[in-house]
């Protein structure tokens, strides 16, 4: 597919991408991976190599939400862990270019297993097998010092989860279009009671199997969806 996609015009990120990527081919073409409230993913390949666009969503979006900064910046601090990331290659925050801020990345083949249908062919012990690698991953993830990785001055430590209700409830009154009382009695309910803190380190904030892609062998080769 090729020319003008929802977010993405392909007219006017050609000149961009050839000076931020110049092994790339002149003729681009462009497929939409995913849209709808989260952020817009496509692969934009020359022919010959392939790579994946991230951009906001086209709508609606909530303060400090889809930051292409942040997930850029945190995926390029951690190719050096055992936590596997795609290769950050360009980022870009001329607006003019595709209405927003936009990265590019590597493109990285695997499965990312949304649904119990997706995993039941795979039969119980390559599930379990599945599962224990998530959260092996996800402990590498929590053992990593963030000031070793470059990002010790990134976001506030102290009082984050003080913060995370609070702009969880912000969140909920932003996007609330019906009464929710069970929603609210949570948020009293967390804000009466909020944990005490450990020492810092990364979340990925919305750490599930299908924002970790699987390879044949079952192993976790990137997370993604930062």
């Amino acid at each position: 597919m090729t020319g003008h996609l929802p977010g993405l015009e392909l007219g006017r990120l050609a000149p961009w991408f050839s000076i931020a990527i110049p092994e790339a081919g002149g003729d681009l073409r462009a497929e939409l991976i995913a849209g709808g409230k989260s952020n817009v993913t496509y692969t934009i390949t020359d022919g010959a190599r392939r790579w994946v666009l991230r951009r906001p969503p086209l709508g609606h979006v909530l303060a400090t939400a889809h930051d292409m900064g942040r997930e850029y910046r945190v995926m390029s601090a951690l190719q050096i862990t055992a936590v596997p990331v795609p290769r950050t290659v360009a980022f870009c925050d001329e607006a003019d270019i595709l209405g927003a801020p936009f990265y590019v990345m590597e493109w990285v083949a695997g499965t990312p297993y949304r649904h119990a249908a997706e995993l039941t062919p795979l039969g119980p012990a390559r599930i379990r097998t599945v599962s224990e690698r998530l959260v092996d991953l996800l402990a590498d993830l929590g053992g990593i010092d963030p000031h070793a990785v470059g990002l010790g001055d990134f976001g506030k430590p102290e009082g984050f989860l003080g913060r995370q209700v609070h702009r969880w409830r912000r969140q909920l009154e932003a996007s609330r279009s019906r009464d929710l009382p069970a929603a609210d009695e949570l948020y009293a309910a967390l804000a009466d009671d909020v944990p005490t803190e450990s020492s810092a380190g990364i979340v990925h904030g919305d750490f599930r199997l299908d924002n970790v892609l699987v390879d044949s062998g079952d192993r976790p080769v990137a997370v993604i969806d930062w």
